[in-house]
């Protein structure tokens, strides 16, 4: 016997920024395999909209033509990943820029689709891992990532019953869906680096009426690499210092 297909999104409109690659492709794709109609908005070619997240024109225009195309919004992802740059070679111009893609435009998406959000509306932000952990020479990607993380839980309560808002912070996600091993594999406890499919399918649980009494939330999956302790000589992990 068939399975049963657990979601079903036939006629939700899902607007997804940065869409048209990576993670938000795969959102889309999957939501439009249920049977939703898509959205995107992104600097690389789509089929719906090209155009800068950090230009309120453009979100005005974008927001403007989802709502005369559909008149009503089911689900926005918040996907497009902001620029990253850090304290030594970052502008003032690169930070502005990362963060106006990364909280602002978010916050203004979500702000101009507030009163077209169908019942049982959902917004997810894809945050990052990096809101709680860095690399050097990350600050305006990590400040957009925490940013986005704690605009979750500020729009959940402001949006309380009416919309439900969560945010997932994807860990190593390669988008080519390469097969890592060594070092690479074994510094997640799942033993392999993640793909655009684990992110997926967290958005649609988070939309789907399974998710119904969750939000504010942020979910992180990273097949638990932030939860690994590494100590210089333990289990052959070393430091080498340059």
């Amino acid at each position: 016997m068939a399975s049963e297909n657990i979601f079903d999104f036939t006629n939700k409109v899902v607007v997804i920024t940065g869409g048209a690659r990576g993670i938000g492709k795969c959102i889309g794709e999957q939501f439009q395999k249920y049977g939703a109609m898509l959205c995107v908005i992104d600097l690389l070619d789509n089929d719906y909209f090209v155009g800068d997240l950090a230009e309120k024109e453009t979100l005005e225009k974008f927001a403007n033509k989802v709502i005369s195309d559909f008149g009503h919004v089911d689900y926005l992802i918040n996907n497009a990943a902001p620029k990253m740059c850090g304290i030594e070679n970052g502008s003032y111009e690169d930070f502005e820029y990362a963060l106006k893609v990364g909280v602002t435009a978010p916050f203004y998406l979500t702000k101009l689709f507030a009163p077209y959000f169908n019942k049982g509306g959902c917004v997810i932000n894809i945050s990052s891992s990096r809101d709680r952990m860095s690399q050097p020479e990350t600050e305006s990607y990590t400040a957009a990532k925490g940013g986005i993380a704690a605009l979750t839980h500020a729009l959940a309560v402001s949006l309380a019953g009416k919309v439900r808002v969560n945010s997932i912070s994807p860990g190593w996600i390669d988008n080519n869906y390469t097969v890592y091993e060594g070092a690479d594999a074994i510094q997640q406890p799942v033993g392999r680096v993640g793909n655009p499919m684990d992110i997926a399918n967290m958005a649609l649980y988070l939309c789907s009426d399974m998710a119904g009494f969750i939000t504010g939330e942020n979910v992180c999956i990273d097949g638990g690499m932030t939860r690994l302790m590494i100590y210089h000589g333990d289990h052959g992990w070393t430091l080498d210092e340059k």
